[in-house]
């Protein structure tokens, strides 16, 4: 109602201009041929001024333009058949009058010219037309305010509608999100609007508010799941001790075992805590542009030797601009760069092979590491990121199920997304950089 009333005002400012416009060069054209002939006319003398009415009273019989001569009584001398207005104006002044009894034409606009022996000409022009354009006129201004009134309103009731719709779509979904479905969303109905973009945002929040509740959820089912044969273990290990160690030696080995159990769970929570603390974009503040090339060499080098022991063969390569910066933090890059070479190294076998390739472009950057040990299962892509999952063939093999959670946590720190792709033989998991402005060469 509101954005009717003022579309209202605005068109009426607008109608009323181009009436008070429209109306003023009308009045102006009457004006300038009522003074152009009193010009002409006092320039004549008076048997000239006779002469001539009389000439165009027998030669024209348009009375659309009235003139005529009178005496001091107000008696006609020559010019068309009218009397002399009751109420005229001082002379030489315009004004509008109105003929009783004239058939086609009643309302004018003339002036008085005063003559000598105190003759007096009336000059007029029939203002009907302007008369007629003024009703005309505001007939149209109110039919097309009672046009706008109605299409003002239909179209508020369509859109303030389905702005309601979307309202009570969005307060059903909030209300169903506060009585625990994190699934919902809320309802969009395109991608241009104001309130839909705001929704989208919303929605992405959600998304990851719901990523994040279920992590949480996830990780204290797993922790008391992956923790308790650690602490089991360590547990019978200590009764084992007291009960069957009889020597100093017996119990050196018994306390040598908790302190390895003690430590493998240590480094689980180590891990937990690191995932946390990148997870929370705090470190973001303090990024720099970072050499993927060198960072992805230091961490070839750091495990090299791993590798070495099992007899697998380690290859690094770059492909593309080999000098190039992202906006990143050094150690964390490293960290994650050499999660995924310990796991290619932990899960391949002897004799096999690790491969570190980066592939730089102008539309993106991606970091990848190959192997040729088992692969994870197309199914399990996207569970292997979550904390403490394992696939079942490496359930046996050393280890937490944390490498691949941070591996994720600080690719989305650094707006990375990681890809796990599934080769013929073995597993390649993929960091993926999208060219973004801060992405460009180092200089030579």
């Amino acid at each position: 109602m509101l954005f009717l009333a003022l579309f209202g005002l605005a068109s009426f400012i607008l109608f009323s201009f181009m009436y008070i416009e429209v109306k003023s060069f009308m009045r102006n054209k009457v004006d300038q041929w009522v003074l152009g002939e009193e010009q002409d006319f006092a320039r004549r003398p008076l048997d000239e001024i006779v002469q001539r009415l009389r000439d165009r009273a027998v030669g024209e019989s348009d009375t659309g333009r009235p003139m005529a001569l009178f005496d001091k009584q107000g008696t006609l001398i020559a010019g068309s058949a009218i009397a002399l207005p009751n109420a005229i104006s001082p002379a030489g002044e315009l004004f509008n009058f109105q003929l009783e009894g004239a058939r086609a034409h009643t309302h004018f606009r003339g002036v008085v010219l005063s003559l000598a022996l105190g003759d007096r000409l009336l000059i007029a022009q029939d203002i009907g037309e302007l008369r007629e354009f003024n009703e005309v006129l505001s007939e149209a201004m109110a039919l097309a305010g009672a046009i706008i009134a109605i299409l003002g309103l239909a179209g508020a009731a369509i859109v303030g509608a389905g702005a309601v719709r979307q309202i009570d779509g969005i307060t059903r979904a909030t209300q169903d999100i506060m009585t625990g479905d994190l699934s919902k969303r809320l309802p969009v109905r395109g991608k241009s609007g104001d309130v839909d973009r705001l929704v989208a945002v919303v929605n992405n929040m959600l998304a990851e508010i719901e990523r994040l509740i279920q992590e949480v959820k996830g990780v204290c089912d797993n922790i008391a799941h992956d923790l308790r044969t650690p602490l089991t273990r360590l547990l019978a290990g200590l009764e084992r001790v007291q009960r069957r160690a009889s020597t100093l030696d017996d119990y050196r080995a018994g306390v040598d075992e908790a302190i390895t159990e003690t430590q493998a769970t240590l480094r689980t929570f180590s891990a937990l805590l690191r995932i946390s603390e990148i997870e929370d974009g705090a470190r973001r503040s303090g990024f720099q542009s970072v050499d993927l090339a060198a960072i992805a060499t230091d961490a070839m080098d750091f495990y090299e030797p791993a590798a070495d022991e099992k007899s697998i063969s380690m290859t690094f390569a770059v492909e593309g601009s080999p000098l190039l910066k992202i906006p990143g933090e050094p150690s964390l890059l490293f960290e994650a760069i050499g999660n995924l070479l310990d796991n290619a190294i932990k899960f391949t076998p002897e004799r096999g092979k690790v491969s570190l390739t980066i592939l730089a472009g102008p539309g993106e950057v991606n970091i990848r590491v190959s192997d040729t040990g088992p692969g994870i299962p197309k199914g399990e892509s996207e569970a292997v990121l979550r904390r403490f999952y394992r696939t079942e063939p490496s359930r046996h093999t050393p280890g937490n199920g944390l490498g691949l959670s941070l591996v994720a946590a600080v690719a989305r720190l650094h707006g990375m997304n990681i890809v796990i792709e599934h080769p013929a033989v073995g597993a390649c998991v993929a960091l993926r950089y999208d060219a973004k402005p801060d992405l460009r060469p180092l200089p030579h």
